[in-house]
């Protein structure tokens, strides 16, 4: 008995002794490595962190950073076979993590992260009830560490993201959220990612790159500041040439933006190196650019090497129906009825997205060319080309309702883009008074564009009125998406 007493304190001593060893040491090498990996240069990546190991093992920052380099593949490629090994991988992780020392700024902080990471790629699988719990453990991990660390100034990129997020859930997710006792303020968090950002704490100005790639998004999306983002990437002269995750940012921002000249000229013009993480996401988004831009059979060429590569299901069944448009316009209706076809075999209903492109392949119809050229020129920024397609028509052209109701809402989405404001208000009008209780999207995103014109002229009870219509309307496409969009506008016109 003694003898097995004795050995149980060993066996304790050595464990305490153990754990004492481990570290978060933010070294130069770890700083190194930290710096390849938020340009996508994970071979470099790699080599300096099994450096930073052989220079201390007990070191478990190289720890945290490995989870980036698998993060980021995973999250863009959506490959269920690495998914499997990460989950492994993750779970050594999140064990190795907590033997850390506690009094460490980095303890909750690294966890708080990782838990993070794992709950996006538990998304992007759609395994939603584990990533709402696990983006509660983030939450309260780096709400914790803001209390205990005060002055430490990486946590106020992990709180801004996650107070951010939280605010902004759509309908179907909130009750979710709720559950998992977490609440959100876009304002406050918004606050928190800028301070971080414009910060001359060491660490913000080290972490910086990541720092301003997640405002531009928030900032873009949440807070519609398309402007402001787009001269904040010019102004700090950002490097989209060789950081690829700021040039992804900075061409996916731009074709959002209807900016397709730009978008293409950073995709083209980044740094092709094989030092970089090799991703099928280029040509998705150059394929946009020629769609938009009606090079139809470039655009064919590149969103089929894209779904070549992709191993995953968000948005496959939204590319294929943008494949099945490329033929369509080319003429080339076998190949078309072929992409469409694939629409409704392969991918997943996901996304609202994915959702219409299904519901689009199974009407079994096509939609209306001129339609359909509007459209792509309006998503592109060609608006003076997309009104002559237009107006080479009219209304009177259109025997069916839904294209009376979709030729109204391109009318006013060409006019709001071009800044005529008393046009698009008018047609927007017309789009609610007859769309309002069907099924296509066209009526809520046009209470959403209202919206936002009467935002921009600083009207914001008005705007805050057709925000609400947009939530109000019931049982239409793209219904999670537009709710989103305006509970973000909502929470910017009210401070939330």
């Amino acid at each position: 008995m003694i003898k097995r007493f004795l050995f149980c304190i060993c066996v304790v001593l050595i464990s305490i002794s153990a754990n004492a060893q481990k570290v978060y040491e933010f070294n130069s090498t770890c700083q190194q490595a930290y710096l390849e990996i938020s340009k996508l240069k994970f071979i470099n990546a790699k080599v300096l962190l099994d450096k930073a190991k052989q220079q201390n093992p007990n070191n478990l920052i190289p720890t945290l950073l490995e989870n980036y380099i698998d993060f980021f593949p995973l999250f863009l490629s959506e490959d269920a076979d690495e998914y499997a090994k990460f989950k492994i991988r993750i779970a050594e992780r999140i064990a190795l993590l907590e033997t850390g020392p506690q009094t460490s700024p980095f303890y909750k902080f690294s966890l708080s992260v990782v838990y993070m990471q794992k709950a996006a790629i538990e998304i992007k699988f759609v395994e939603n009830w584990r990533a709402g719990w696990d983006i509660r453990k983030s939450f309260q991990l780096i709400k914790e560490n803001k209390k205990t660390f005060t002055t430490f100034a990486p946590n106020d990129l992990v709180m801004g993201i996650l107070q951010s997020v939280t605010a902004i859930v759509p309908k179907g997710y909130a009750a979710l959220v709720s559950l998992l006792g977490m609440s959100g303020s876009m304002t406050e968090g918004m606050k928190l990612v800028n301070n971080f950002m414009n910060s001359s704490d060491p660490y913000a100005k080290l972490m910086n790159a990541e720092g301003t790639l997640v405002y531009c998004y928030l900032a873009f999306f949440l807070q519609n500041k398309h402007a402001e983002v787009f001269a904040l990437i010019k102004n700090k002269k950002l490097d989209i040439v060789n950081n690829l995750s700021l040039a992804y940012m900075a061409s996916n921002l731009a074709i959002n933006d209807k900016q397709i000249d730009y978008a293409k000229s950073i995709i083209l013009n980044r740094n092709k190196s094989a030092d970089y993480l090799q991703i099928a996401a280029w040509d998705y988004e150059l394929a946009h650019v020629k769609l938009y831009r009606q090079e139809f059979q470039e655009a064919a060429q590149h969103f089929e090497t894209y779904l070549a590569n992709f191993k995953g299901n968000f948005y496959i069944k939204d590319t294929y129906l943008k494949l099945s448009w490329c033929y369509y316009l080319q003429g080339n209706m076998t190949a078309a009825e072929v992409a469409r076809n694939n629409v409704i075999k392969k991918g997943a209903l996901y996304t609202d997205a994915d959702k219409q492109a299904f519901q689009e392949a199974k009407t079994g119809t096509w939609q209306n060319i001129t339609l359909l050229k509007a459209r792509l020129l309006n998503d592109g920024g060609l608006n003076k080309e997309a009104l002559q397609v237009l107006n080479a028509k009219g209304i009177a052209s259109f025997t069916k309702e839904e294209e009376k109701i979709q030729f109204n809402y391109r009318y006013a989405r060409i006019n709001d883009d071009m800044h005529n404001d008393i046009e698009a208000i008018q047609y927007y009008l017309k789009t609610i008074e007859t769309g309002a209780n069907r099924k296509e999207y066209f009526a809520a995103r046009a209470a959403l564009q209202l919206g936002e014109i009467y935002e921009r002229q600083n009207k914001k009870t008005i705007a805050v009125s057709y925000f609400q219509q947009c939530l109000d309307m019931k049982d239409h496409e793209y219904k999670n998406s537009l709710d989103q969009k305006a509970k973000a506008a909502i929470a910017r016109c009210t401070g939330e």
